[in-house]
């Protein structure tokens, strides 16, 4: 307890706070429709939000206290795996020896570690560790000293660092940073013992990451991503500082995030969809440039690769529509694929133990939130090591979604998943959920907003991946882009026709949310389909595409404006402006939730300012929840405590009882509110 005491504070030394709203600030978004003056409490900002009742923060308790563990990757020794889990305020690295065995907390930061691991080559004594303060996405890197509490900075404190892999050797890693000019992501190489010494060795233009490094440790090898649909792989000789490309072609072909040298250095292994409608899994010789189709005979993307430290071994995970397909092989047969039997879900994380004889996964399906899981290479066996809480519920109750097709404007196929509340009688709302990106994907995981609200408030909740989403093939990401955005708007309409004939969904009380991109969706929606929608909830969403293209961090636009459209082109420009939120604003006739992190450095506070004061100038109802230590989502849990009882309420208010009264009025007869379980 004294070791955790003592290492609490000199991390808060270590982190400024963030100050508090100019009270100007609070009163600026106020309107007409604000339900009360603008208010803080601790770093959030409250602004027409009304109190919220106990008997919704009651309800919503045991859904907040879900929590969930993430791999991180294993002990040098192998005698234990570090995971990211939250037991306080947000998660931190801790440590498990075993299946079941205690996890026992390493990090004791008031923000957020957003990656830890330890030197391969080191004695399991000092963690490398990133974090940011308020969700600026600044990431720097730091050393924990496990035996002495102590953290050093590694980085200058100010650029955005990227950590990447360890040298086979281990002792340094390649990690990728704006350090330079805050735009462009180079490459450098860092002895954490001696990171005055750190050594660029590789200056770039655009977004560059290392994956991996040759066996010799001569070698790196280099993705630069220029778009969802465009990347390139590229080998670095670390004596001459030349750089080859590996596999230059005449169209755009788009890489995977996993790429790996094999263990005689003579071959790369990667995905790719070069010749392919989707990700497969490629062996391509360095010397001759001779490439071979391992997976040719899966229609789906292979979405991760991570090799054995011997070699000898490979696994790969497939995304079958969602959902997660696991493949162990061996790396010179890797076609003699064995399937790991696992529940349907999503597996993200991989990592081979030092001795190449187990794969530790992370696994998250409908009923059961993420937890680490080893496999044994030989055999598939898996074993649990992880038992996450859900905050003292039943996970039987939990529904797992159906997935429909559903056929939009133009016959594209549009995949959603479905989740219908057990024993419901009469047709009930739905809440439909959208999901950022664009080039993002509703995958079939735990959701605990979905479960309380199918569980709680007894509605249906319908999750679409419209056109731009990944995980259905290049052409289907793409149907979105320029020109065509809208056509993904057009998508949603298409869910509310299929809503409509649903005979126990009830097309006349419908609510949409979403977030990042999806909050875009939520606005537009809320435009194209004011009839239709009852009200909708808006957090870090883009509401005026030529304003975020101008002010999202430099270092996102180039690969924003090839999703979206350049916005110094003129023509291009009268476009964004035209289909934007606050253009049309003015149409938006529901009521109305804008949630915003103010150190955002994707979608910019201004985003939400401006479109809560352009629609309360027209006369909309408008809630808005600022988040002063927040960033590009909530991820502190008494943050996200509010949000989640704010959004009960609103939906409670809006969809579930009278357009326009308060829940107040109602308590806690408001109709399909009570639980279904």
């Amino acid at each position: 307890m004294l070791f955790a005491l003592l290492f609490a504070l000199t991390a808060a030394a270590l982190e400024p706070a963030v100050p508090p709203a100019p009270a100007a600030a609070l009163t600026s978004a106020a309107g007409p429709a604000a339900a009360s003056a603008p208010r803080q409490e601790g770093a959030l900002v409250i602004d027409g939000v009304p109190p919220i009742p106990d008997a919704v923060a009651e309800r919503t308790r045991q859904y907040n206290d879900v929590r969930g563990a993430s791999l991180q990757g294993w002990a040098p020794d192998g005698g234990g795996l570090v995971i990211s889990t939250r037991f306080g305020e947000t998660s931190q690295a801790h440590f498990v020896a075993g299946p079941g065995a205690d996890r026992r907390q390493l990090t004791f930061f008031r923000e957020p570690v957003a990656g830890a691991g330890f030197d391969p080559s080191g004695d399991g004594t000092s963690l490398v560790l990133a974090k940011d303060i308020g969700g600026g996405e600044n990431w720097q890197l730091y050393t924990f000293d496990l035996k002495t509490g102590r953290t050093t900075l590694l980085t200058d404190g100010a650029s955005r660092n990227e950590r990447g892999p360890w040298a086979t050797a281990g002792g340094r890693f390649a990690y990728a940073s704006t350090r330079r000019n805050r735009s462009d992501f180079d490459i450098w190489v860092m002895d954490p013992e001696a990171p005055g010494e750190a050594n660029l060795v590789y200056e770039a233009a655009g977004q560059w990451n290392a994956r991996d490094w040759s066996p010799d440790d001569t070698q790196l090898l280099l993705q630069h991503e220029v778009s969802v649909t465009e990347s390139s792989l590229h080998v670095l000789d670390l004596a001459t500082g030349k750089v080859r490309e590996l596999n230059p072609a005449p169209g755009p072909v788009a890489y995977g995030d996993q790429a790996y040298f094999t263990a005689d250095g003579a071959a790369v292994l990667y995905t790719s969809d070069e010749g392919a409608e989707f990700q497969r899994l490629v062996r391509q010789d360095l010397k001759s440039g001779a490439k071979t189709q391992l997976t040719a005979d899966i229609d789906w993307d292979v979405e991760g690769l991570t090799l054995s430290k011997d070699g000898k071994r490979l696994a790969f995970s497939v995304n079958e529509g969602g959902r997660t397909a696991l493949y162990l092989a061996a790396t010179k047969s890797p076609t003699r694929r064995t399937r790991v039997a696992l529940p349907p879900g999503v597996v993200g994380g991989y990592a081979f133990d030092p001795a190449s004889t187990r794969l530790a996964v992370s696994i998250a399906t409908a009923q059961t939130t993420s937890d680490v899981y080893v496999v044994e290479a030989k055999s598939a066996k898996v074993t649990r090591w992880t038992y996450s809480e859900v905050g003292g519920l039943d996970p039987a109750t939990f529904v797992t979604p159906e997935i429909v097709s559903v056929p939009s404007f133009d016959g594209t196929k549009v995949p959603a998943f479905v989740y219908r509340p057990r024993g419901a009688e009469g047709p009930v709302p739905v809440i439909v959920i959208i999901h950022g990106g664009p080039e993002g994907q509703t995958r079939d995981s735990f959701n605990a907003t979905a479960q309380y609200f199918v569980n709680e408030l007894g509605v249906a909740v319908v999750s679409p991946n419209v056109r731009g989403s990944t995980g259905y093939g290049k052409t289907y990401v793409t149907l979105d882009n320029g020109m065509k955005r809208e056509d993904s708007v057009k998508d949603i309409g298409a869910v509310l026709d299929w809503i409509a004939t649903q005979p126990d969904l009830d097309a006349s009380r419908v609510g949409v949310m979403g977030g990042s991109y999806g909050g875009y969706m939520v606005l537009a929606s809320m435009i194209h389909y004011a009839d239709r929608l009852r009200c909708g909830v808006d957090s870090v969403g883009i509401s005026n595409f030529v304003s975020f293209l101008e002010r999202t961090e430099s270092y996102r636009r180039d690969l924003r404006r090839v999703e979206y459209g350049d916005e110094r082109d003129p023509d291009m420009r009268a476009f964004l402006a035209s289909i934007s939120p606050t253009t049309n604003a003015a149409r938006i006739q529901d009521p109305l939730f804008v949630v915003q992190g103010r150190n955002d450095p994707r979608v910019p506070m201004s985003e939400a300012e401006q479109i809560v004061k352009t629609v309360r100038g027209d006369g909309g109802v408008v809630w808005y929840l600022l988040a002063n230590d927040e960033g590009h989502g909530f991820k502190r849990k008494s943050n996200r405590d509010y949000l989640n009882n704010a959004i009960t309420m609103f939906f409670q208010s809006y969809l579930l009882g009278e357009e326009g009264t308060g829940l107040e009025q109602r308590g806690a007869a408001v109709p399909g509110a009570e639980p279904t379980r």
